[in-house]
């Protein structure tokens, strides 16, 4: 009889990941389903599990502290409740198993269990993890977890050796030996308890700073190559602890309690900005772009330190990076640089927001439960989302519901890679959607590489800031000859924005940054036939062995989930064509203003 496990992850980024026998089903994101953005109530999601099975063996939520929300008909938490309301589960008492107290912990295991080490030390690098009560001076005070180093070993070993916590204060920064933070587990690790704001947050300081939401930080990432670095400003990060370790400098990020941080503007009036400036577009301000370049640097070195650290306390050199900060592709690709030399092999997780303490908490629970020992393969697929098929009959009505202007059957890749020769945008529907940020192929927008205003051109139509870079997926085989892969043979999950080498640049300028990067994708016919077809049709056409690649969405949308998702898109915005090569259709839709052209 199969064992069904269903690990839930609530908050932002809330999502759902259900195993088989310890095997992957499905995995995805709220917002997928609910097309809210970072949406974290995950029950779109949890009614999904329905159409894999009607009964689970075991729940196993996920956050950053525990849920109080409560149901009515039953009094349990409201996650639970829609399980037991579906009838997923009968008992809750034997049945779900709350994870809430170790946010790390779950980044850590995703991490852990896909990057095909038989052990590991983890590095977690977080916005705010579980909230964690402290006896400080005998009074109580409420801090959380801004980073945190474990050693992980099969089947459920997670040890914690060290743990940086920030709480209200004030109090001096400290280090001490600390008992254990996980219930039943012995020892003891190192404990880093001030009232700083922690790497990730002093992040989102700074990406305010720049006039968006705390977790849009990707954009402080897209921004930094136009800064320099600015003498004028202090550090961000400084000695916190006789020169043992690193924090927030309080007078440059102010922490706003209980979790969040600020730029301390008033303080130096390299940071002033004028109400005219304030006007107009303030990522055109130096001053702006020299935080985001301050802020990228300091951080990914603080990072670094974390990854020696690990390295040394645990005496291991497989070391796995997840965390809100894993998605920081620029870091990572110089951490390759920086640890060439020191013979570390080195994972970060491609679903390192909190969505993947969903697969986290499903995957410890299976190996705790199981005691399985069976190392994991690397995961080198994210199609791990739901099927989306649907028959052609209802992809025409779906056309017209949305005022198609063509419904064109029998089209294959060539056919595609036809109208992106003609300087198109195609967008690329196929079925399982990927997990995670990052459109790998299956539910893209796909340009020409070389055309000289393309990163211009396709940050308009998705309603992007003019500074936003774009991927690009290349044939496997030619990545080596076209960018430094810094010793990877593969990068098939677009975290590593790399440096292309000399002559490059001039061919593909639609994706490559200004500072010469380009987050790529490598593509192999075994990991997506369509999509190596249609990168290959690009190549033979013009010697080029790249496509731009960009997730299927607009500005401030989540990625499309279904294939009516996709026709809306089109419908929304001045991209044409959708390309659906599971039933050979090519669809276009022109808006009103083109619809004689």
């Amino acid at each position: 009889m199969s064992q069904w496990i269903a690990g839930v992850a609530r908050g932002h980024n809330g999502g759902v990941c259900l195993l088989k026998d310890g095997e992957i089903v499905f995995s995805i994101e709220e917002e997928r389903l609910s097309r809210r953005k970072y949406d974290g109530g995950p029950y779109a999601s949890i009614v999904k599990i329905l159409d894999y099975t009607d009964k689970l063996d075991y729940l196993v939520v996920s956050h950053t502290q525990p849920d109080e929300s409560r149901v009515e008909f039953s009094g349990d938490k409201v996650v639970v409740g829609l399980a037991r309301k579906l009838r997923l589960i009968e008992n809750p008492q034997e049945q779900v198993l709350e994870m809430d107290k170790w946010h790390h912990k779950m980044h850590a295991s995703c991490a852990f269990y896909r990057s095909g080490f038989e052990s590991a030390c983890a590095v977690i690098v977080d916005g705010a993890g579980t909230f964690i009560p402290m006896n400080v001076n005998n009074e109580e005070h409420m801090t959380w977890e801004l980073e945190s180093i474990f050693s992980c070993a099969y089947p459920d070993e997670f040890k914690t050796l060290y743990k940086h916590q920030g709480g209200r204060g004030p109090y001096p920064s400290v280090t001490f030996t600390a008992p254990s933070d996980r219930e039943g587990e012995e020892g003891t690790h190192e404990l880093v308890l001030d009232d700083s704001a922690g790497i990730v947050k002093a992040y989102e300081a700074v990406t305010q700073y720049c006039g968006w939401e705390p977790i849009e930080a990707g954009k402080t990432m897209g921004l930094f190559p136009y800064g320099y670095d600015n003498e004028k400003f202090p550090p961000i990060y400084s000695d916190g602890g006789g020169g043992e370790w690193r924090t927030t400098d309080r007078n440059m990020i102010v922490p706003t309690y209980p979790n969040g941080a600020l730029v301390n503007q008033g303080r130096y009036r390299e940071l002033w900005t004028t109400e005219e400036e304030m006007k107009g577009d303030v990522t055109k301000l130096q001053n702006r772009r020299d935080m985001a370049y301050a802020v990228q640097t300091e951080s990914q070195q603080e990072v670094l330190n974390l990854i020696r650290k690990a390295v040394e306390m645990s005496g291991n050199k497989n070391v796995v990076v997840s965390g809100g900060y894993g998605l920081n592709c620029v870091a990572n690709y110089w951490y390759l640089e920086q640890l060439k030399d020191e013979g570390i092999n080195l994972y970060v997780e491609p679903i390192s927001n909190d969505a993947g303490t969903a697969m986290g908490a499903a995957l410890l629970a299976y190996h705790s439960i199981t005691k399985d020992e069976k190392v994991r393969p690397f995961a080198e697929s994210l199609f791990l989302g739901p099927s989306q098929h649907q028959e052609t009959e209802e992809i025409i009505e779906i056309a017209k519901k949305y005022g198609a202007s063509g419904v064109f059957e029998g089209q294959y890749s060539e056919d595609a890679v036809k109208l992106i020769l003609k300087g198109h945008i195609v967008t690329l529907f196929q079925s399982k959607c990927e997990n995670g940020p990052r459109a790998l192929g299956n539910r893209s927008i796909l340009y020409d590489p070389r055309t000289m205003d393309g990163k211009d051109y396709v940050n308009s139509v998705k309603h992007r800031e003019y500074f936003r870079p774009f991927a690009g997926s290349i044939l496997a085989e030619h990545a080596d000859d076209w960018f430094d892969m810094r010793g990877m043979k593969e990068s098939p999950h677009m975290m590593y924005a790399m440096n292309c080498k000399e002559g490059i640049a001039e061919q593909i300028p639609a994706i490559i940054h200004i500072d010469g990067t380009c987050r790529i994708q490598t593509v192999t016919k075994e990991q997506n036939e369509i999509f190596y077809e249609m990168i290959e049709q690009f190549y033979k056409e013009t010697g080029v062995p790249v496509l731009f690649n960009t997730s299927f969405n607009l500005g401030g949308e989540p990625l499309v989930e279904t294939i009516d998702d996709a026709v809306r898109t089109l419908a929304n915005s001045d991209i044409e064509y959708l390309y659906i090569p599971e039933n050979d259709l090519i669809i276009e839709v022109k808006n009103k203003e083109r619809q004689n052209d």
